[in-house]
């Protein structure tokens, strides 16, 4: 399949491309859009779904792992009680907070799609084949993370990972001489949530680019099809 550039894209090419889509193969404008739109709310909520199930993170290449300067504090508290399998313990409550989160991620997600302009559609459809997840990170990543932050907050606290954690990093700061490391937990995890999720979104919008078995509606079948043809 190829793709057109759309730095490379000028007004005619694109009018021809929406002729070339719409005039032979009786797809109206409004179609094209909805085709796109369609695509990503299958993408998200493939990945939304499969992130919130039971090991959706924990167990998947999405896994969050502790950032770097969080080694220090699990490797010295090794031999203490209390926290001999620290990062083990803290491993799998985060990841269970965000597979947690990940079920109310969708509606977010399906609201930017539905807002998005028959314009974004255009761009995304001249665009590369991860357009869609590229368009969707930079128009929503600020809101998302305002949206999802307190959704992952409530969920870590459920599975008491922000305390287990907090404790763990205060009984750290107490050991002599060591830098102080910071108990703040909520910010990592939900950056590295949001992460997977966009993450699996383009592997789905990827897949229904280049593997005609995943357009699984007629809708998509006729949009990507015009597509394949370019």
């Amino acid at each position: 399949m190829m793709i057109l550039s759309l730095s490379a894209c000028t007004a005619q090419q694109i009018q021809s491309t929406l002729d070339t889509l719409g005039g032979a193969s009786g797809l109206t404008t409004a179609e094209i859009g909805s085709g796109l739109k369609q695509a990503l709310e299958f993408g998200i909520g493939e990945g939304a779904q499969r992130l919130s199930q039971k090991d959706g993170y924990f167990k998947s290449p999405y896994k969050i792992l502790l950032p770097p300067e969080a080694r220090k504090v699990t490797d010295k508290l090794k031999n203490v009680p209390g926290f001999s399998s620290l990062e083990a313990d803290i491993l799998e409550k985060i990841n269970r907070g965000a597979e947690d989160a990940a079920k109310k991620a969708k509606p977010i997600f399906v609201d930017a799609i539905r807002q998005m302009t028959f314009s974004d559609a255009m761009d995304i459809l001249m665009g590369a084949d991860n357009a869609a997840t590229q368009y969707l990170n930079r128009t929503t990543n600020s809101k998302l993370y305002q949206e999802f932050n307190p959704v992952i907050i409530e969920s870590l606290d459920k599975f008491n990972a922000r305390k287990y954690w907090a404790d763990a990093v205060n009984a750290y700061n107490k050991i002599p001489f060591v830098d102080k490391a910071n108990p703040d937990l909520d910010d990592y995890v939900t950056n590295e949530a949001l992460k997977g999720l966009f993450s699996m979104v383009e592997k789905k919008e990827l897949q229904i680019r280049t593997d005609v078995s995943a357009r699984t509606t007629d809708l998509l079948k006729k949009v990507f099809a015009k597509q394949d043809n370019k």
